[in-house]
């Protein structure tokens, strides 16, 4: 019989907060963590927008010989999952007499690599460069770090999938778990915040310009949308198989129902209407989930044009007249990138234990495709006990997952 997958920890560093307690709160209260960052500016950006996040400083949690291998992205990774395991009830003794799986979602480390290279031109020495610069520089830095910190004996492996990475991160987590190859997996996404990470971003214009008020460029389904807000962060998620957990006597907090997946097979950048639906009608077969059971939807929408639009049609098409509460919670955080699939599951957990959905922030105006969802853009105190959560990516990957309040 197929084996059933819960969440038992979260863990979460974000612009909303850096903790869980935080991150509810900013939900709530629809506070919004973006910011214009004067940096960029100076470097030539045409959108200086971000979100604001602190790098952490991990003196006296982590010796140095650790913190060398660690670029910007693997710090937040770290205090997210120290949060998630604590959250879980599951201390270094466990980790050390059990195999626990790690996943997590990265797909660059950009700053080491510019750092490496600015070091060859300046000082033509590649001994100058350091022990951490190829550690750093790697995609797989995140598990790298936290598979050695933790000293965790699973399998060990970053998803790479552009903005779904998190999403597949924890869906191929599951995956293991209901095919009895893991009991526990630790699972996330992990996004780097310098501006060195999404300049190529800017130089296509995908950002928003709304620079003279920063807290209202994201705007997620609206008709006057002009392009995402990058952000990140880190988050952290626990899933482990149902018995185990019920024998550990672990804390459950939510079910894994299912995870659908898709590819649009189409233009690298532009998203269609087809992949995503197959996506999430995929993740609601699998899950052997009704539509009618679908409480809220966390959608992917980033604040672009097509993305959104694409998007709402997909769900307006699998949903019909069943209108679930639908928002994107990036219009508070920007969009989170590698982490965002991750994160999102957090914040849509978060909300489902506390029986609230968060604002869709500067939803003033829907267009033909957005009108057709229920979204609200202010918050509603409403209970629901299961949601689905969208994440999609360059090149056209798409990933779904349906988590079920127990």
């Amino acid at each position: 019989m197929e084996k059933r997958v819960v969440i038992t920890g979260m863990g979460i560093y974000s612009c909303l907060g850096k903790n869980l307690d935080e991150v509810k709160n900013s939900l709530y209260n629809g506070v919004s963590g973006i910011v214009l960052d004067p940096v960029r500016k100076e470097l030539g950006f045409r959108s200086g927008l971000t979100s604001k996040l602190d790098v952490p400083d991990l003196k006296g949690q982590l010796s140095r010989a650790q913190r060398v291998f660690m670029p910007e992205q693997a710090k937040y990774a770290y205090v997210a999952t120290v949060e998630a395991l604590n959250n879980a009830k599951i201390d270094q003794d466990y980790l050390d007499a059990n195999s626990v799986g790690l996943l997590y979602g990265n797909d660059s480390s950009a700053e080491p690599v510019y750092k490496s290279v600015e070091t060859m031109f300046k000082k033509k020495n590649t001994t100058l460069i350091g022990s951490g610069g190829i550690f750093q520089s790697m995609n797989s830095t995140v598990t790298m770090n936290l598979g050695c910190i933790f000293h965790l004996r699973g399998i060990n492996l970053t998803i790479s999938g552009a903005c779904a990475s998190g999403s597949h991160a924890i869906g191929l987590g599951s995956l293991l778990i209901r095919n009895g190859l893991e009991d526990m997996v630790v699972c996330g996404g992990a996004q780097e915040v310098n501006p060195y990470a999404v300049g190529s971003f800017d130089g296509i214009s995908a950002f928003s310009t709304r620079e003279d008020a920063p807290t209202k460029a994201s705007r997620p389904f609206d008709r006057d949308r002009d392009g995402l807000v990058p952000g990140g962060g880190a988050a952290t998620v626990i899933i482990e198989e149902y018995e185990h957990a019920v024998k550990r006597g672990a804390n459950i907090i939510a079910e894994i129902k299912g995870w659908g997946f898709s590819s649009n097979g189409d233009h690298i950048s532009s998203p269609n209407v087809a992949g995503p639906a197959k996506s999430l009608e995929n993740c609601l077969r699998l899950s052997n989930v009704d539509i009618k059971e679908i409480g809220y939807i966390n959608a992917h929408a980033t604040s672009t044009h097509i993305g959104d639009m694409n998007e709402a049609k997909a769900i307006s098409q699998i949903f019909g007249d069943c209108r679930p509460y639908v928002t994107s919670t990036k219009s508070q955080t920007g969009h989170e990138m590698w982490m965002a699939g991750a994160s999102e599951v957090i914040y849509s957990t978060l909300m489902m234990k506390n029986n609230f959905v968060a604002a869709n922030l500067n939803f003033e105006n829907p267009d033909e495709d957005s009108a057709k969802l229920n979204i609200p853009g202010q918050r509603v105190d409403a209970h629901f006990d299961m949601f689905l959560s969208n994440s999609f990516g360059f090149g056209g990957t798409n990933s779904t997952l349906i988590v079920k309040n127990l």
